[in-house]
This record gives structure tokens, sequence and C-alpha cells, in this order.
């Protein structure tokens, strides 16, 4: 918790309000940098013109990404026109931008090169952000309740702007995922034992206190430590942290060689969009597999767009033997 009553007063209203934690956390940053780069005057005191100086010194001295200056003027949204009722109006900002630059894509060999130096769990992690098109936190974040093998799809809920979303289960990795729900399973039977278990989403802990004994409620990627709830601080075991599947990736890259590239997480779903494209699957097909509201978004992966076809399977099927028996 913050040391400052402001600030926690706005995370209890966004929390009433059931804003998602990554949300409530980055809006609280940008308040308190717009709180600080005023000298600590109190917002109340200020208004649209101290948000446009804000973010016009983050646009031109700062030199900050067009879309970090979106989150900015949406937390200071919030804070105006939500949480303090004193709606800004127009603000006279224009984001100030730069050329976009082409998403950095891989191969299917050279994510065949990476996913053969990790090991099981990262391959899966990995492969579903190749197979599926997810982001890291939404990979890491599935449970048990999320894979539907029969129909060969994975449920994505809550992603990106709290939209939920239907995207595809490479059937080359169900055995893998099977096996790795098991042991979340064997993991989720130890907790149990002292009467804690998955950290479930708050108003589901309320109205169901013990869905943590529940199977389907189990993360399938768990973290090795329990932790205290962020929201109510009870004893609890979360998914794996980003952190730690980035370093894999990081690693993972050195030893596969990968030297002329910078990879990242959201290097895998930018090469399943330009993959499915390049395969001439249609456009709005992907722009619903990545969750995206609008098709413009999904139109940076265009420059390698093919013929169109029907029909969509995975990418990651497209590989050799992915998992390490």
């Amino acid at each position: 918790m913050s040391n400052s009553p402001f600030l926690n007063s706005i995370r209890t209203d966004m929390r009433q309000k059931g804003y998602a934690l990554k949300t409530e956390k980055t809006y609280l940053h940008w308040i308190k940098r717009f709180i600080l780069f005023h000298k600590k005057r109190h917002p109340q005191t200020m208004g649209s013109e101290e948000v446009r100086l804000f973010l016009s010194s983050l646009a031109n001295s700062r030199h900050v990404a067009i879309n970090t200056q979106k989150i900015a003027l949406n937390a200071l949204a919030f804070l105006y026109n939500r949480f303090l009722q004193q709606p800004l109006g127009d603000i006279d900002y224009i984001p100030a931008s730069k050329p976009r630059r082409l998403p950095s894509v891989i191969s299917a060999n050279e994510v065949q090169r990476i996913l053969q130096v990790m090991d099981t769990r990262n391959q899966v992690i990995f492969a579903l952000l190749y197979g599926a098109g997810l982001r890291i936190n939404e990979c890491l974040r599935l449970r048990v309740k999320d894979f539907d093998f029969d129909n060969g799809c994975i449920t994505v809920h809550d992603g990106k702007g709290g939209k939920s979303r239907n995207s595809l289960l490479p059937t080359r990795l169900i055995p893998a995922i099977k096996q790795l729900i098991e042991q979340a399973r064997l993991i989720q039977q130890d907790d149990n034992l002292q009467g804690v278990g998955p950290s479930l989403p708050f108003a589901l802990d309320r109205k169901y206190p013990s869905a943590y004994r529940q199977a389907a409620w189990m993360f399938v990627f768990p973290s090795s430590t329990l932790c205290n709830h962020p929201y109510n601080g009870k004893l609890c075991r979360h998914h794996l942290h980003d952190s730690v599947a980035r370093k894999a990736l990081k690693a993972a890259v050195q030893k596969a060689g990968i030297v002329s590239k910078r990879v990242t997480c959201h290097t895998f779903r930018h090469s399943f969009a330009t993959h499915l494209l390049q395969a001439g699957r249609d456009i709005r097909t992907v722009q619903e597999l990545l969750g995206h509201t609008d098709v413009k978004t999904t139109q940076i992966y265009t420059h390698v767009l093919g013929q169109h076809f029907a029909g969509t399977t995975s990418p990651a099927d497209g590989l050799m033997l992915l998992i390490n028996q």
C-alpha cells in the first residue's frame, strides 16, 4: 500500500469498480507521476491545462511511445472523470506519434530452435504463445477449466481491455498440457490440506468459499511458492510470475544462437499472426483470435498477407515434435 491516503482512496475505489490489478497499478503509477510533475499539488486544484502540460512533457521531453501517452491519458481521465467527478472536457491534446515499427517476427524454424532448448513447462508456455497467439500473462493465468480438449480451443478470460475470447489449442501440445494439469492438481491437493488453494477472483471467493478445492480453478502454471492475495490478504497460490518466463526465454534465445533479432514474449504472438496471414488465413479470423477490437490493429501484420482461404489450424501444429518426451 502507498503512504498516500489519497492514492489509497483511489485504489479502494478502483477495486470497488472491479478494475484489474494490473490496471490499478498502472493508473496509480501515472497519477503519482502527474502529481509529482506538478510539485505535489493536489489534483483537485488542477484540471485540463495541467493534464495537457503533463502529457505534452511526456511526448516532447520524455519521448514516450504513443501507446504510453494514451495509457497516461486514460489514467488521468479516470482520476478526474470518475474518481474526482471533475470532468476534464476538451484538453486540446493530440498524442505525438512516431512512425509505427513493424512487429518483431521470428520464423517457424527459429521458434523450433528456441523450444528445443527449453524444459517441458517452458516449451508449453512459449508454444502456446506462438500456437494460440496469447500474451504472456494471458497464458500464465490459464486455469484447468480454460482448456477444451474435445473442441480444440482455449478460453482467454479478461484479456486486454477486459475482453474474453477463444483461441486455438495446438493438438500436439495436448499430452504435455494434460501432464502439467495433473502435476498442478497434485500441488492443489497438498495446498488444500493446509486450507489454501489457487488465488481466485475476489467476488467468486466470497460467493463460493470452497471453490479453491475444485480442480477447474487450479492454475496450469502455478507459482512455486504461496503468497497473500492482493485484495483480501488470504494465503493462496498464484500463477507463475512473468519474470520467470522472460528469464527462461532470454537463456533459450542465447542457447539457440539467435543473435540477429530481438526476441521477447510478445514476439511469439506477433509470429502467430504473421504466419497465419502468410498461410492465407483471413484477417478477420486472425483479428478474432488475437482479440483485437479494431481490424486496423491487425492490419500491421498485412505486410506478409497472402491469399485468403477458409479453415484455420494452429501454426504450432506445423512444427516437428515440440515437447520432450
